[in-house]
């Protein structure tokens, strides 16, 4: 069992940045990890994952170039890095816990934190 808590949401304004954060407990070793998104009326979209080592990362086409996502094994936690907001990154974001880092199925899911864009 692995247990995820996200934190860092927020309201930002269009061009601004945030930080996410995903502190996990459990089971974690030698886990995924990836960050998610769903906004209103919209299907849950894949936004970035991270391989277990760190050493390899794979991002939605939609965030390429804005987002960053990084983790620290020793500290269990997950960060996503948001640079350049658009009010289209509105949406409740979500830490993933699974066994690949790419979109696809995940095993664990943290409780969502609100990130708003918006002036």
């Amino acid at each position: 069992q692995v247990q995820l808590v996200e934190s860092g949401g927020g309201l930002v304004q269009p061009g601004g940045s945030l930080r996410l954060s995903c502190a996990a407990s459990g089971r974690t070793f030698s886990t995924a990890m990836a960050w998610f998104r769903q906004a209103p009326g919209k299907e849950r979209e894949f936004v970035a994952g991270i391989s277990w080592s760190g050493g390899s990362t794979y991002y939605g086409d939609s965030v390429k170039g804005r987002f960053t996502i990084s983790r620290d094994n020793a500290a269990n936690t997950v960060s996503l890095q948001m640079n350049s907001l658009k009010p289209e990154d509105t949406a409740v974001y979500y830490c993933a816990a699974g066994r690949t880092y790419g979109p696809g199925k995940f095993d664990y899911w943290g409780q969502g934190t609100q990130v708003t864009v918006s002036s």
